[in-house]
């Protein structure tokens, strides 16, 4: 005759009750945080798998004391497993704890649950605690549902116009990203076969892997993919992985100023969660085509302006364009150098803060490649008048 689910809670938590934790790591119930600590990790080593292959009794040690750390050393199951010590220690509990839906009875012939109630409990009562402090409840085993898991990171590319970057754009994107398998549904068993508790992690979702020294870690188990559940048979199009791929289009805006490389995130829009886990983010990478006249340097447009040797050399006023607004005027002093730069305030890329920045123009002169017979005698008779200034006197003496 197969057992009722109330059967089964009870040997359940009638074989938490009789398990002394603090036994088990070998201190005292008033040990401090720090003394559990050490009396974990002394006795992980000491029967650590890995140390001991083959000798079974370590290896059940080892599990003992993982159990046990598990429970006194988190500080929230701790405190409620000391009080459930606390009652058994002034009145027991009799043979009725645990019974169908009877509550919890005393040998004094009171309800537990009724205590636990009164003691400020969430009314669960006994079976409560044990579910917040077990992570079972009232459910069996072989109804553990699987925790949602996040969907991963998305990582694309995004290729603009050096204006759009600077006005900021939309734009759409093609993306390919691991999702659930359509077959399954992320679970990972052929549809219409039942699931059971995976035998390799007893339905944690992860198993406890050493480092080669006195700590151990936490990975996700390798058989059933840190779902908890595996299938009897596996889902024919994805193999019991539980995955997919997804191919969808996305509108994703480029902030205006954005520079070239930058990375933008956007929250919620990569790869879907499973078992009602959020969606992962999705990261896209910025690539901004250069300008054949306008340049950038941090938030400031920069712009180089030929002029004439006479316009350097006499003065003038150049008029030069801006990138989206009119064109403005330069006025070059007498005597400009070649190289020498600007600022036109507020005509430069947008700010984080909205403001502009500015627009460097830099000055290059412009020698002439040929010359006609006018402008030849013109600089003959310069290079005549400026014959006695000694532009390179004490250049090449050391």
């Amino acid at each position: 005759m197969a057992d009722t689910d109330g059967q089964r809670n009870e040997g359940w938590r009638n074989d938490w009750a009789t398990k002394d934790f603090y036994q088990v790591l070998g201190v005292a119930q008033d040990a401090s945080a720090a003394d559990v600590k050490t009396a974990y990790r002394k006795l992980a080593r000491a029967n650590h798998p890995d140390s001991n292959p083959g000798d079974a009794k370590k290896h059940d040690r080892f599990k003992a004391v993982a159990e046990a750390y598990d429970v006194v050393g988190d500080e929230a199951k701790r405190a409620k497993y000391d009080e459930f010590r606390s009652l058994q220690s002034r009145g027991g509990f009799g043979p009725g704890m645990g019974g169908g839906g009877g509550g919890f009875t005393s040998g004094g012939g009171f309800n537990i649950d009724d205590l636990l109630r009164e003691r400020g409990g969430s009314g669960g009562g006994l079976g409560d605690m044990f579910g917040d402090l077990f992570g079972g409840g009232q459910r069996t085993r072989t109804q553990q549902q699987p925790r949602p898991r996040r969907g991963a990171d998305v990582e694309s590319t995004a290729t603009i116009g050096f204006v759009d970057a600077l006005d900021g754009v939309t734009v759409s994107l093609r993306l390919t990203s691991d999702a659930a398998c359509a077959t399954c549904q992320g679970t990972g068993g052929k549809p219409g076969t039942r699931p059971h508790i995976c035998p390799e992690c007893e339905g944690a979702g992860f198993v406890v892997a050493g480092t080669g020294g006195a700590f151990s870690i936490n990975e996700t188990c390798p058989a059933c993919g840190g779902r908890q559940l595996v299938y009897a048979e596996a889902c024919p199009t994805c193999h019991g992985s539980g995955r997919g791929t997804s191919a969808r289009a996305i509108q994703a805006r480029i902030p205006a100023g954005v520079k070239d490389g930058a990375k933008i995130r956007l929250k919620g829009k990569g790869a879907q969660g499973e078992q009602g886990g959020p969606a992962g983010d999705l990261f896209v990478t910025v690539k901004v085509t250069p300008h054949r006249v306008f340049g950038r340097k941090g938030d400031n447009l920069t712009l180089d302006v030929p002029v004439a040797f006479d316009e350097a050399a006499l003065g003038a006023e150049v008029k030069i364009p801006t990138l989206g607004g009119p064109p403005v005027t330069l006025k070059l002093p007498p005597g400009t150098p070649n190289g020498r730069t600007f600022r036109v305030r507020g005509r430069g890329a947008t700010k984080r803060d909205g403001s502009k920045g500015d627009l460097l123009a830099t000055i290059e002169v412009q020698v002439p490649a040929t010359l006609d017979q006018t402008a030849r005698e013109a600089l003959e008779s310069y290079r005549a008048a400026m014959a006695g200034t000694p532009l390179r006197n004490g250049l090449f003496e050391s």
